[in-house]
């Protein structure tokens, strides 16, 4: 028992105080893959991440972003910081929702969004304007966004892609998009 509470610190000392307290305060340890991802973000490598179901990896994929915008300055945390892509729609809407916990637990200055076919012309034009931090979309709209000629103001802050389901997307016109 001792020795697993010793192994439960080092491994939350690894975090920020903010995350480490809010994983402490859900009983939680984290997974070895989401310290490596971290651990990988902040060398600026990027990661594979292969984990079963129920395992943490979008927590994992996300947290190097979380950590890395809640350590900026508030005010400094304004455009696209990090781009999802998932081959399906109703997963990027679930992977939004899911963040939506974490980042108003730990009080984090951070935005998350979905862009799909279905979002409102409104919030479109806004996502433009103000890029949410975490934006969460598809190929297709993934490519929609790049034809814009204001397109490298959207992306110009751009620190992280995140490819869900690649399999999903290897051997189809969706992946030879995305690709290109």
């Amino acid at each position: 028992p001792a020795r697993r509470i010793a192994h439960r610190r080092s491994e939350l000392a690894a975090l920020p105080p903010r995350f480490a307290d809010w994983f402490a305060g859900r009983g939680w340890t984290p997974h070895r893959h989401q310290l490596e991802m971290l651990e990988a973000a902040q060398h600026g490598e990027s990661a594979l991440l292969i984990a079963p179901t129920g395992g943490g990896k979008t927590l994992a994929g996300f947290l190097p972003s979380l950590v890395e915008l809640a350590e900026q300055e508030a005010g400094r945390t304004d455009g696209l910081h990090t781009l999802y892509i998932s081959p399906l729609k109703a997963l990027a809407v679930d992977i939004q929702r899911n963040l939506e916990a974490p980042i108003a637990e730990m009080a984090l200055p951070v935005r998350a969004e979905t862009r799909t076919g279905d979002t409102p012309q409104s919030k479109r034009q806004r996502q433009r304007r103000q890029p949410p931090h975490l934006l969460m979309t598809t190929p297709e709209s993934l490519a929609l966004l790049l034809s814009y000629e204001d397109a490298p103001e959207i992306f110009g802050n751009l620190r992280c892609v995140i490819v869900d389901e690649l399999h999903a997307l290897e051997d189809n016109k969706r992946g030879d998009l995305l690709s290109l």
